[in-house]
């Protein structure tokens, strides 16, 4: 129920911010901005996952035990997050404040999965260059 909100959530503030071309995010004005500004900043970090997801595949496709078992730690990751950010949304529910907090606990945990994936399956022991650059996880 909670994963269902939060995702509701999210895509009712991505659907508003397509009909909204002079969205400011470096200039909120209310709580409907800010949820659009944190809205698409969770869509931008969801791609750079999905990029570094699908890179993470490709360069370990000789080994297919370990390209499922990174697709198996995703699902799971899945679930951590959706619950996680939905407590974290539970916790405000009485404030304006829930859909931010909910979206930025999805969009910080998203970064930091970023990175996980990058360090574990996108770099290498010795001094070869990584396949993608370090994300960023601020």
């Amino acid at each position: 129920m909670k994963k269902c909100l939060l995702l509701v959530l999210a895509a009712m503030s991505l659907s508003a911010v397509a009909d909204d071309e002079e969205l400011d995010c470096n200039n909120i004005m209310n709580t409907l901005e800010t949820n659009r500004c944190a809205a698409i900043e969770l869509e931008v970090a969801e791609d750079d996952l999905t990029h570094y997801l699908e890179t993470s595949v490709e360069h370990n496709a000789v080994d297919p035990v370990l390209v499922d078992a990174i697709k198996v730690a995703q699902k799971q990751w899945q679930a951590y997050a959706a619950a996680h950010c939905g407590s974290v949304y539970t916790q405000w529910r009485d404030g304006t404040i829930r859909g931010v907090m909910g979206i930025t606990c999805r969009t910080r945990l998203t970064k930091q999965r970023t990175h996980d994936i990058w360090e574990d399956f996108l770099t290498y022991m010795d001094s070869t260059p990584p396949v993608l650059p370090e994300p960023d996880v601020e």
